[in-house]
């Protein structure tokens, strides 16, 4: 299939003026297949007195073709491009009719069959170019369109659109036309909905989800419909633009390849978002925040629309960094920046520091192919600090104003960084462009290093040293030690620094802990010096602000990351004040870490066992200490995170027994299948009893949970059958392909699946080849032999990028995959 090229997009936006999609979908035709029949009218621009263009679909059959009344001939069809040839100036009307097929992988028109009940619900995920496998369309952000769209369904259906659907009877819908939106925005999500409708302000709202899990989104209907209420009232007090659309739905659909995505009016959500075990509260905290993003793309990405994909930035740092904020001020989660600095900022930091990092704003993206590469650690976390520094900076005020006059200027259209700097720099009189040149175009993390020197009278004076280019505006936080309790610190002050600094900044007597970034404000990896980094050792937990033991917990990250700190070390840091954590965000962070890099990746395989056994009692500390049950949240992260270090089946098994962990909680369907998943690890089960698990459990995550465990269990015939179901027979969907790829490698058993470790790379590039960008981004992020860090896996993983040819989904992952490993390789060498 042919990508869409930069300048292919710019010239046929200065050609056409694309005024009205009018769609008719069919979902009653079978199993496989749906109609699709589109009218396109579009208006050659008068300078063009004849010219040729194309249109873009991907039909399993075309079956005819007219314009502007006339036949053209289907056969003409080339890949995904149909030809118009010798169009004249002025308006035109194009009608396609075919013939389209469902997506199992998350892509075009996704259809999937509820193993609970039997029941079908069909969706769109049109990002990118996958509207072309839904319906034809002259497919870029920048021509904008209005969307009629009428659905043919089976009867008992309910149709959800960008706009509000009219069921005109006999399994027939209508949805209201939209304004002016991009073709990657429309959506529609048909099935048996399960759904709560409410109306606020004026507006109708909804969520919806599959029938089989209604009495878990009842039971959190009220949570996600006043989240919803809070985060819309907050964008109403900061945007003068009023909400663009006429209705507001939020549809938790099966097989979602993203957390979400911001069709106007319809966001669809993954369903595992509608809760069927116990979470955290931090979970609760996730979901509304990627509630909270994706109304902010309500105006960041819908209303004003990037122009191309170079400024996809445009979109999710702004919904990143807003969803957050907004979090903030108008719900209940008002501490959203630790969860975002100790797992989200991680993630910008690693991509920042790969060969295939790119700047925020990368001014040559040349294609569709490369600009999905770009939905990245960089565009969301990355960009959102960078935007919090902008904020910090030039000060909430200004940065609201700027915001305001760009949705002024662009509403309903398309706008770049120029257009989005110039808007800000008309409410300020800071140098916003030089800003932008710094922060926005360029790549890396700057290092940041602490310089204390002695003065008179027991005096200090602060040098901070700078690696990288960019200015940060930062909070210095100094601390001292509790004069009743050593274990604990407190606040001396916070000093505003500017960095580059012009001199030495002085800071009284030499404080027990200094931290750089404190409040973490800017975007930098911090270090510590001497003395801080032993207070660090000592009374890490004895910080009194979860967001400066984020910054601390994310600059040992770092360390050990760059070789600095020998893994080992981060792990007995952990052991002494993880037990001592009340931020569930910073436990979840940390443990993740110490357990699937530390412990799985950093560390010889000799040190392991010492490894699994520090993490084992770790949690029997937190175990311990939520015994009382007044922190169930605490105590559900440390049942989870010691089944999956578990080294011996014993105790976990007994927990399984039982159906419940001695003191709470309860094994619910998530548990037991995490315990089922790390016996079949230990070769403590076999198949008869995870098809057991799986008849008490039928569901789609059942099922998922079935794939992981029986791919897991260390038998050369389980093996070899979840190989070939990953790599051979195609019929795995998304889901199912990558919880096999979850429970096929696992350190215990490197031995068992040695040889698949060259194989892996000759299948994966057949298989993403064969079945397109989403399998190539599971198969390169959960089917990697993660476990394998030796020079002979890199060395074959960088003969097949040199020489394998693999799709760009799949070599992106397959760089970034051999980087990490590269990086392990030193770790353990440091």
């Amino acid at each position: 299939m042919s990508v869409l090229m930069r300048d292919e997009a710019q010239t046929r936006a200065k050609l056409l003026d694309v005024r009205r999609y009018t769609i008719d979908l069919d979902l009653t035709t079978g199993d496989e297949t749906f109609g699709s029949l589109t009218v396109i009218r579009f208006t050659v621009l008068a300078d063009h007195d004849v010219t040729d263009t194309f249109v873009e679909l991907k039909p399993a059959e075309l079956r005819s073709v007219t314009l502007d009344g006339q036949p053209l001939d289907p056969e003409t069809l080339d890949g995904n491009r149909l030809p118009l040839r010798n169009l004249g100036a002025g308006e035109h009307e194009l009608r396609v009719d075919a013939v389209m097929r469902y997506s199992h992988t998350g892509e075009g028109m996704h259809r999937f069959t509820d193993p609970t009940d039997g029941e079908t619900y069909v969706y769109t995920q049109l990002f990118m170019d996958d509207v072309q496998r839904v319906f034809a369309a002259f497919d870029q952000p920048d021509l904008k369109a209005v969307f009629e769209l009428s659905v043919r369904a089976p009867e008992g259906w309910t149709v959800l659109a960008n706009g509000v659907t009219e069921h005109l009877g006999e399994g027939r819908w209508k949805a209201a036309p939209t304004p002016l939106i991009s073709t990657y925005l429309v959506a529609v999500a048909a099935g048996p909905w399960h759904s709560v409708r409410t109306e606020h302000r004026g507006l109708p709202f909804g969520i919806h989800c599959r029938r089989s899990l209604a009495p878990h989104l009842d039971a959190d209907a009220d949570e996600i419909l006043e989240i919803t209420r809070q985060c819309y009232d907050r964008y109403h007090e900061k945007f003068e633009e009023p909400y663009p659309f006429d209705s507001y739905d939020q549809a938790f659909v099966p097989e979602f390849n993203a957390g979400a995505m911001e069709n106007p009016g319809l966001v669809t959500f993954r369903d595992e978002f509608v809760y069927r075990s116990a979470v955290t509260d931090t979970e609760r905290q996730t979901r509304a925040m990627v509630i909270a993003h994706e109304m902010a793309h309500m105006w960041f990405g819908d209303l004003v629309t990037l122009k191309w994909w170079d400024d996809i930035w445009l979109n999710e740092s702004f919904a990143e960094y807003m969803g957050y904020q907004t979090l903030t001020e108008a719900t209940r989660f008002t501490d959203t920046w630790t969860d975002f600095g100790v797992v989200r900022k991680g993630w910008g930091y690693d991509a920042d520091q790969r060969p295939s990092t790119h700047p925020v704003a990368p001014e040559a993206v040349d294609d569709t192919a490369a600009a999905l590469l770009n939905f990245d650690g960089i565009s969301y976390a990355k960009g959102a600090s960078a935007l919090r520094q902008l904020v910090a900076w030039l000060g909430e005020k200004d940065f609201l104003a700027g915001i305001n006059t760009h949705f002024t200027r662009h509403r309903f259209g398309n706008a770049t960084l120029a257009d989005f700097i110039d808007s800000l720099a008309g409410a300020t009189d800071r140098d916003v462009h030089a800003w932008a040149d710094a922060w926005l175009r360029t790549t890396g993390v700057d290092t940041l290093t602490p310089r204390i020197t002695n003065g008179d009278h027991g005096t200090c004076a602060l040098t901070v040293e700078h690696t990288g280019s960019r200015p940060h505006r930062i909070a210095v936080g100094l601390y001292d030690q509790d004069v009743t309790d050593e274990g604990r610190l407190t606040l001396r002050r916070r000093l505003d620094l500017d960095v580059p600094q012009t001199d030495s900044h002085p800071i009284g007597k030499r404080p027990a802990l200094l931290v750089l970034n404190d409040g973490d404000l800017t975007y930098a990896k911090v270090r510590f010096d001497p003395e801080s980094f032993r207070t660090v050792r000592a009374a890490l937990s004895g910080l009194p602000e979860p967001l400066t033991r984020a910054v601390v917990w994310n600059a040992l990250r770092d360390a050990v990351r760059d070789g600095e700190l020998p893994p080992a070390t981060h792990l007995e840091i952990a052991r002494a004040h993880l037990p001592r954590e009340t931020d569930l965000a910073l436990v979840q962070g940390v443990l993740g870490f110490a357990i699937t890099q530390v412990a799985d990746r950093y560390l010889a395989p000799d040190e392991r066992p010492a490894a699994l056994a520090t993490l084992s009692a770790l949690c029997r500390d937190l175990l311990r200490r939520t015994e009382d049950g007044d922190n169930p949240g605490l105590r559900l992260l440390a049942v989870r995170h010691y089944i999956d270090v578990a080294a011996h089946p014993d105790t976990i098994a007994a927990w399984l027994a039982e159906g419940t962990v001695p003191g709470g909680p309860e094994l619910d369907p998530e548990l037991r299948w995490r315990v089922l998943g790390r016996l079949a690890v230990l070769g403590a089960v076999d198949e008869a009893a995870v098809a057991a698990e799986l008849r008490r459990d039928p569901s789609a995550t059942g099922q998922e949970g079935a794939a992981r465990c029986r791919a897991a269990l260390p038998d050369p015939e389980a093996k070899r059958a979840a190989w070939e179901a990953m790599f051979t027979t195609d019929d795995l969907s998304n889901y199912l392909f990558t919880a096999t790829a979850r429970g096929f490698w696992q350190p215990e058993q490197a031995d068992l699946v040695r040889k698949y470790v060259p194989r892996y790379f000759e299948d994966a590039v057949a298989v993403a080849a064969r079945r397109g960008p989403a399998i190539a981004e599971a198969a390169g992020r959960w089917a990697f032999p993660v476990h394998a860090v030796d020079t002979e896996t890199l060395r074959t993983g960088e003969e097949c990028l040199r020489d394998g040819g693999p799709i760009p989904a799949l070599r992106r992952k397959l760089v970034d995959q051999l980087d990490d490993l590269a990086r392990a390789l030193r770790v353990r060498q440091a």
